[in-house]
Formats: structure tokens, sequence, C-alpha cells
């Protein structure tokens, strides 16, 4: 299945099915993917196992210049916007510069859109870092991925370049920001090339409740496949499936959407 990767660093806006008129911000190379995950169905493909040295990230000032650009230019046409979001060609919290400009963005967005708020979309690996924690307790939304309640299903699913990266520790970091986070989950089903995968069974939703009324995120958000996937044999989870999981957070009082 074709899977693709952006050329710039600001792209859209776009509509979300999560977040609404988003402009997106991508921190990391123009056309190449760096993840510490390698995740089955995610749609900037496989990691590469190549020339690491090519891995320029654009810099702080770029990303300023073309932010400010792009956002001087809507306001001025009078364009909508509800979120400036960080995601792109693998995990945005790896860029060198990340906390620096995160407080650009703001700046930026309290000039221009001072309504708009500000999104994160990571995968969780790099929290325990001191500046990436202080960091993304600024934004608005920090949205946190959460996609198993098992190593077993992490590593199927999230497939981790880390060896040592566990679910337990995933849980421990992200329980350290006390609420104040949104969990992000994916539910999905089939086959990773060596095992069959499926987070939807009742033992991994009931785990997963759990550890959603340990972490108690201000806000959850679940989804399945809407865009094309490098492991083929990948099945979307319907729409009422997800609903009937969904209530389950809904009795734990927390809010949810449903995308």
């Amino acid at each position: 299945m074709s899977t693709f990767l952006l050329d710039k660093i600001i792209f859209g806006p776009v509509k979300s099915r999560r977040l609404g008129i988003s402009l997106g911000v991508n921190l990391l190379p123009a056309n190449r993917k760096i993840c510490t995950f390698d995740c089955i169905y995610c749609e900037c493909g496989f990691n590469k196992d190549d020339n690491q040295s090519l891995n320029k990230f654009p810099s702080r000032q770029d990303v300023y210049n073309s932010l400010e650009n792009r956002l001087k230019e809507m306001s001025g046409k009078g364009e909508s916007l509800d979120t400036i979001t960080f995601s792109g060609n693998g995990e945005p919290t790896l860029h060198p510069e990340f906390r620096e400009v995160i407080e650009d963005t703001i700046a930026l967005r309290d000039q221009y859109y001072p309504q708009a708020k500000i999104s994160v979309l990571s995968n969780s690996t790099t929290i325990s870092n001191p500046s990436v924690f202080r960091a993304l307790k600024k934004v608005d939304n920090n949205i946190l991925k959460l996609d198993a309640a098992s190593d077993i299903l992490l590593n199927g699913i999230d497939q981790p370049v880390s060896k040592d990266f566990t679910n337990e520790k995933l849980v421990r970091d992200l329980k350290r920001f006390n609420g104040d986070l949104i969990i992000q989950t994916i539910f999905l089903k089939g086959n990773n090339g060596t095992q069959s995968v499926d987070n939807t069974t009742p033992e991994n939703i009931d785990h997963w409740v759990n550890l959603m009324q340990e972490i108690n995120p201000k806000q959850v958000m679940i989804y399945s496949l809407d865009r094309d996937t490098p492991s083929k044999s990948l099945e979307k989870v319907s729409k009422k499936e997800l609903e009937l999981i969904a209530d389950r957070i809904r009795k734990l009082g927390i809010p949810i959407v449903v995308a």
C-alpha cells in the first residue's frame, strides 16, 4: 500500500478528524522518516536503515520563519485555524531544539491566532526527557500514544526501536503528567509479518481501560485505520466497536473522542 513523507516544514491546513482545522508542522527532515517506533500502521512507512548523516533537522530559525510566513498569510486572508499541530515524518520531540521551537510557536500563535490551540502528536517515548516534558506541559494538547496494554502488543504494533522500552516504563512516564495529557490509541487487527496483532480483545481492552483509570487523562482519543499502511494485512475496527470501547471510558467520567 502507498505511504508518504512530507517534503516541507509547514503543511496544510487540513481538516483533522480530531482537531478541526489544523496547520501541520514537520520538525523532521524532508522526505525522511526518523522515529523511535516503527509502527505497522504508520502512514510514513517503515523506518529505513540508511545513512543517518543525511538526517538534517530543520533549524529553529527555519521553523520560525516558515511558520510565521504561513500564519501571516492565513491571517491576512481571514482564514480560520483551530490548531497548530506538530506531527510530520516521525517523532517530533526528537528535534534537538524542540522546547525552543515550542516557545517560538506559542509566541507566534499569540500574535496571529490567539484563539488557536497548539497540539503535539507524540509516541510518548521521549517524555522522560526533562526538556521534552517541560515543553509538552506548555502546549494545549499534548497528545500521547498508548496503543497497547502489554509488552507483547506494544512490540507487535508499535515495534519500539529500543529493546529496553517497555509498557511499564511508558505508563509510569505518562502518570508524571498528573492527568494533564490526552491519550491517543489506535485499534486494529491483523499481522505484522511475524505475529498476529489484535488490541481489541476483551483481555487487552480490560487492561487498557484499567490503565486509563490509573493515568486519568483529561481526554482520550480513539480511532482506527483511515490511511494506507506499510503492513498490508491490517483490518480497520468498526465505528460500532470503537463506540463500545468508548462507553467503558465514559463510565470512568473521562471525556473521549471517537474518530
